[in-house]
């Protein structure tokens, strides 16, 4: 993902987050998301953002106060509106394995 992308991403999202530091950890956690990470799991997107533990990542997806729904929901319009094709399926696969 171009940063810009990112960045509109997060534009997006950003009044989802009531407080700053979740708000701006989203936006890390995006980007090692989207980055060319062999793993990505709580160290390595902690890492990737220059954090030296996971707790950061961690609290933001336990104990942050964040509209879980409207940020699904901006990002999954946001892919409709950028990735989308008519009559396309958008098909989201968590395993992890290769297909």
């Amino acid at each position: 993902m171009v940063m810009g992308q990112l960045d509109r991403v997060h534009d997006r999202i950003a009044g989802r987050f009531r407080r700053s530091e979740p708000r701006g950890r989203a936006r890390e956690y995006v980007s090692g998301l989207v980055a060319g990470l062999e793993r990505k799991n709580g160290w390595t997107l902690a890492e990737q953002s220059g954090e030296v533990s996971p707790d950061g990542m961690q609290r933001l997806l336990r104990w942050a106060d964040w509209d879980i729904d409207g940020v699904r929901d901006d990002v999954r319009d946001y892919v409709v509106e950028h990735l989308g094709e008519p009559g396309g399926v958008l098909i989201v696969d968590d395993t992890g394995f290769l297909k």
